[in-house]
This record gives C-alpha cells, structure tokens and sequence, in this order.
C-alpha cells in the first residue's frame, strides 16, 4: 500500500530573531498606551492585571515596523506561491498587524478562532519561553473532527487522527499558516513574559487591487 497524505494544512515556521530587538523597543509606548483605555483603566482597577490580553492599535502606519512587514509580505506570498496559487493575478495586502501582551499576572489567553476574508495569518514572537502560553491550532477538515475516534495513549508527536496540535514559542519565531486554520492561545500563568506580533494578510485579484 501507498501512503498518501492529501488536503494537508501547511504551516511554515522559521527562527528570525533579527527582528526581535528593535521590535520590543518599539512595541513598548503601543503596550502603554493599550493600558491607558477607560475599560483597560476599568479592568484594572476591578481585576488588576489579570486575565488581559493587552492588545495595541493597528501597527501598519508606524514606520519603525516597514523593514518586518516587507520581510513577512514577501514571505507570505512566497506561502500562497508554494501552495499552487497562481500568484501572478494576484496582489497581497496587509489587512491588519497589532501587538499583544499578555498580563504579568497571568490569565492570559484567546478562545479559538478565525480572522475572516484572510488568505495568510501568522505570528512573531518578541517575548516568550517554555513557561508562556502558546499557539493552539485546530484540525480545519469538518468532516474529520465530526467522526473523530478514540487516539492511542501513548503516542508521541502529531499524528493524521489528532484534532489539535501546539507550538512552543521563543523570541523570534515566526508562524505563517493558511487564514481557514483556527487557533488559540494557551492560557498564560504569569511566569514569564510573553509578547507576539499577530498579522493577516489577503490576496485580491490585480485587477480589482485598485479599489482597495
């Protein structure tokens, strides 16, 4: 027998922490700021710094992350390339690019998923370590979570049968996968200090890229 594995769910990872750096420095004023809100202020005052996910503005004005974004457009075009699409009717577009934190006093976390009318999603990790939260993606196929059998318990890795399988960030790491995976993030325990660059992308056919 032949094994073939079709309909798989590609994800690209790749260790660049050449980004990391200049990055944190300037994510630092967006976090700030993020804390500065009347229901951040609300929060804080009721809950302390727990259970948030400080989440900035939209990153793709700020000039300081132009060398990062032209570094994952091209990366992120190369990911639909890759994956067959005929990339020379299309034009990529950043749809939006935010930092996050998650609390210092953990609780940290996001439920499940999908960033809708994406093609691209992806992560860049600025501050995380083996006591941080992680990124959770679920198995998109519908058909195969709905008759789901019972896994072996001592089975090691990521096999074809699994729903869902995890990451382990560090700093500079950075996570492309298709816009229909849905994902998470592990709740965070406060242990260490965990902060990600989240960004869409979407592909819109050349001939309409002028309207948008």
């Amino acid at each position: 027998m032949y094994i073939n594995n079709y309909f798989v769910t590609p994800v690209w990872t790749e260790n660049k922490p050449d980004f990391v750096k200049s990055l944190n420095k300037a994510s630092d004023p967006y976090i700030k700021e993020a804390k500065k809100s009347k229901e951040a202020k609300a929060h804080l005052k009721t809950h302390g710094d727990f259970g948030r996910a400080w989440h900035s503005t939209q990153l793709l004005s700020d000039t300081q992350f132009m060398d990062f974004r032209n570094y994952v457009g091209q990366k992120c075009w190369e990911f639909l390339d890759h994956s067959g699409f005929d990339m020379s009717k299309y034009t990529t577009f950043f749809e939006q690019m935010w930092v996050q934190e998650f609390a210092k006093k953990g609780g940290g976390h996001h439920s499940a998923h999908i960033h809708w009318n994406t093609h691209v999603n992806g992560f860049y990790f600025l501050k995380a370590s083996e006591k941080t939260s992680m990124p959770v993606f679920h198995d998109p196929r519908t058909g195969a979570r709905t008759t789901t059998l019972h896994m072996k318990p001592d089975l090691k890795g990521v096999w074809i049968g699994h729903e869902q399988f995890h990451l382990k960030p560090e700093p500079g790491l950075l996570v492309l996968f298709p816009g229909y995976l849905q994902h998470e993030f592990a709740v965070d325990y406060g242990k260490s200090p965990f902060r990600f660059i989240h960004f869409n992308i979407a592909a819109v056919l050349k001939e309409f890229a002028k309207d948008v």
